[in-house]
């Protein structure tokens, strides 16, 4: 495993990083031993940074991985979590957004008692623009002020936001004073305009961590969850990708993960499994280069929906 230094944060990543959203069933239903077999083999893989939130499961995620670090010497990983968006593990998909200084900090206490951690390398502030961005303004405002705060007291790291629209990444970063950027599903191989944000981000020291390499599982065989707003006319389009790949020997998802994580410029790329299986496989696939001929006629597949903007 490789590793790189994530902006001017001081941490040196792992090239490809652990996300732990599929620790719960946010995707399909999981078994927990399984998962936490995932996180070891991850350890085993050099993987040391793993980002995760209370949202994910509905806190079931930060618990199970909670348990997977259990007794693993705190300077083998690097970690972050998220505040501000929360969802009830009773109805998933029911999301509450609070980015209250008040929430924010109750929300890093219950992390840290899930996680069995007092330190967090990076805060993440949550998903902003859901709702129809109508609390994004108080994220930006009281969220962003408490997550600086919680890093002057030397509880956090890092301050970052993790959430998807180019206009609002753009915005934050020319107006607000971050130490990271999780950027979700724009840089894999149906958008790649994260490259727009690397210029400023190697100006003022931004360390990119690179999300959801397979988009939202657009770019697999399986195909994404019935919630992704893709249409059916969308989906065909990577169906038709995806049906193209194995007829040249190769999987839609490998070639997707190569695509994603081999990028020189981007520090870092997570992917989330919960089987220890997929994170060997995908650590291998990582280090073989890809294709660039198969990733052209892909993306040639693809034309209709590159650099498509998803209403999430």
């Amino acid at each position: 495993m490789q590793y790189n230094m994530l902006g001017a944060t001081g941490l040196k990543v792992s090239r490809l990083s652990f996300g732990a959203s599929s620790l719960s069933a946010v995707f399909h239903a999981v078994d927990e031993s399984e998962a936490i077999a995932a996180v070891h083999a991850a350890l085993d893989c050099g993987i040391n940074y793993f980002d995760v939130a209370p949202a994910y499961g509905g806190t079931q995620s930060e618990t199970v991985l909670g348990k997977a670090l259990r007794g693993v010497p705190r300077d083998r990983y690097f970690i972050s979590t998220k505040v501000g968006k929360y969802t009830d593990p009773n109805n998933y998909g029911n999301d509450t957004l609070d980015y209250s200084r008040a929430r924010i900090r109750a929300s890093l206490d219950e992390s840290s008692a899930r996680l069995g951690v007092e330190y967090f390398d990076i805060i993440h502030i949550h998903d902003i623009e859901y709702q129809n961005r109508k609390h994004a303004e108080w994220a930006l405002s009281e969220g962003y002020e408490a997550v600086q705060e919680l890093k002057r007291e030397g509880r956090i790291g890092n301050v970052s936001f993790g959430i998807y629209p180019m206009d609002l990444w753009k915005r934050i970063f020319m107006s607000l004073d971050i130490d990271a950027a999780l950027v979700h599903n724009h840089y894999c191989l149906n958008d790649t305009q994260l490259l727009d944000l690397l210029p400023i981000a190697r100006q003022k020291g931004i360390g990119i961590v690179n999300g959801s390499p397979f988009a939202s599982g657009l770019l697999t065989d399986r195909g994404p969850a019935a919630w992704h707003p893709a249409s059916t006319e969308d989906r065909s389009r990577f169906q038709a990708a995806a049906e193209f790949c194995r007829s040249q020997g190769t999987s839609i998802s490998r070639l997707a993960l190569q695509f994603s994580s081999q990028n020189p410029e981007i520090p870092t790329t997570l992917f989330s499994t919960s089987k220890p299986q997929t994170v060997r496989h995908n650590v291998e696939s990582h280090e073989e280069p890809y294709d660039a001929n198969l990733v052209a006629e892909v993306r040639k597949i693809l034309q209709s929906v590159l650099d498509k903007e998803w209403s999430y």
